[in-house]
């Protein structure tokens, strides 16, 4: 059906005019005939900004899970079941580098969760945040539940580097962070934590190295007082969780653990 809508616009006189704007009205929304799709509608009140970049993905990426490649769906339902907090997860693990507080992981850096922490990060799949920070969300709740941590809690995501953050458009580590502590009550998300100049990728560092290249590059700009908890998408040698609760109890933080989605 082809209907015309009404805009207000200006005669010769300066007088407003009706000026007639062809659209067409298919299956209840209004499509531009130059384009030939509908216009995304704004989001409204519970349409977070993940749920939201994902629908805008949609209209210009081809849908393919971010776990397993399968087409017509952004995340399917094996991939989502791989990443389920289980019954006795997170479960405990002892890092190379301790850093003198429990460190919790919510699975294995490998599968359908390697391949989405990769993608979010390095491939602009930043749809894929939405089930990572669901995971890290039900990770939170558990040790709440366990009192491994009590509210009031502020939870501080582990520091990125600047360069590294700007190239992905933003931290995904943070932006899991905010998204799994929403709604919480007595809960809160601070970036406490930056890198300082000239810390260098710690992909293919060994253990030594890495401690090497974070010792002393990690410091607190934003003051946290109280119950913390350090999370981060994924922990190897332990060396950043090391030296972020290292400064962070330097800075008068008490940090009860680190929670993370990935262990190597």
């Amino acid at each position: 059906m082809i209907l015309r809508r009404m805009t207000r616009g200006r005669s010769t006189s300066g007088a407003d005019m009706p000026t007639p704007v062809r659209r067409n009205f298919i299956g209840g929304e209004w499509v531009s005939p130059r384009i030939g799709f509908a216009a995304p509608r704004a989001p409204t009140s519970h349409v977070t900004p993940v749920e939201h970049t994902a629908d805008m993905l949609d209209l210009i990426l081809p849908l393919e899970c971010g776990g397993c490649g399968a087409p017509s769906t952004r995340w399917c339902p094996a991939c989502a079941s791989a990443l389920t907090v289980r019954a006795d997860e997170p479960h405990l693990i002892a890092p190379r580098t301790d850093p003198g507080v429990p460190v919790f992981a919510l699975g294995r850096y490998a599968g359908a969760r390697r391949r989405a922490i990769v993608a979010a990060k390095e491939q602009g799949r930043s749809d894929l945040l939405a089930p990572l920070a669901a995971a890290l969300r039900a990770g939170l709740d558990r040790l709440l539940a366990w009192g491994v941590v009590d509210a009031p809690l502020t939870v501080v995501p582990a520091p990125t580097r600047r360069l590294a953050a700007r190239r992905r458009g933003g931290d995904p580590v943070t932006a899991m962070a905010v998204a799994a502590c929403a709604g919480r009550p007595g809960v809160q998300t601070v970036p406490a934590l930056r890198l300082r100049p000239w810390v260098r990728d710690s992909v293919g560092l060994s253990g030594t190295a890495r401690q090497r290249n974070i010792a002393g590059r990690v410091r607190v700009v934003t003051g946290v007082t109280g119950e913390v908890l350090l999370v981060d998408d994924i922990v190897t040698t332990g060396a950043t969780a090391a030296e972020s609760v290292r400064v962070l109890h330097g800075a008068g933080a008490n940090v009860a653990g680190v929670l993370v989605v990935a262990h190597a």
